[in-house]
């Protein structure tokens, strides 16, 4: 997709999903075949639910109607929420993601696993899991150091287990 195009999706896009207090995070158009897709990643502080994706859609789906911004041809819209092992690029990610495990790759090289437990301007505290049997460590991570940050899926979280019980 051109950048053109994208700058054109977003400018006219975005005031959209803005009004529903959601946040505009990701545009792609996919061609397979003959076909075209139209992805829209939107999300919120607190999560969307499936209502609100719902009238999101439809709202979008609505101004594109009315538009040539998507030419000529046929294309399906859809519209969603990150997944769970989210890449984080902008500050109100890592905001989102205070509590979650994440995955690190260092500007200094490697990958740090750790859990973040607090976002400012200048970086993260963050919790690094103990190594057989060794208490979590904490470390201070400023943003120019990560060159890339996943959040990773917890099937069951041991901390967790144990204030439940």
């Amino acid at each position: 997709m051109s950048t053109t195009q994208s700058e054109r999706l977003r400018e006219l896009l975005e005031p959209l999903v803005t009004s529903q207090g959601l946040d505009l995070e990701e545009i792609a158009v996919d061609s397979v075949g003959r076909k075209r897709v139209l992805r829209v990643v939107v999300d919120s502080d607190t999560g969307a639910d499936l209502d609100q994706i719902a009238d999101v859609s439809r709202a979008l789906s609505a101004k594109l109607d009315e538009t040539d911004a998507m030419g000529e041809g046929e294309y399906t819209l859809e519209v969603g929420t990150p997944g769970a092992e989210r890449l984080l690029k902008e500050h109100r990610h890592y905001v989102r993601a205070t509590g979650r495990l994440v995955k690190f790759q260092l500007a200094e090289g490697g990958e740090l696993v750790a859990r973040i437990l607090k976002v400012d301007d200048e970086g993260l505290d963050l919790e690094v899991p103990g190594v057989k049997g060794r208490k979590a460590t904490t470390r201070r991570l400023g943003f120019p150091d990560v060159v890339r940050a996943r959040v990773q899926v917890e099937f069951s979280r041991k901390d967790q287990k144990e204030e439940e019980a």
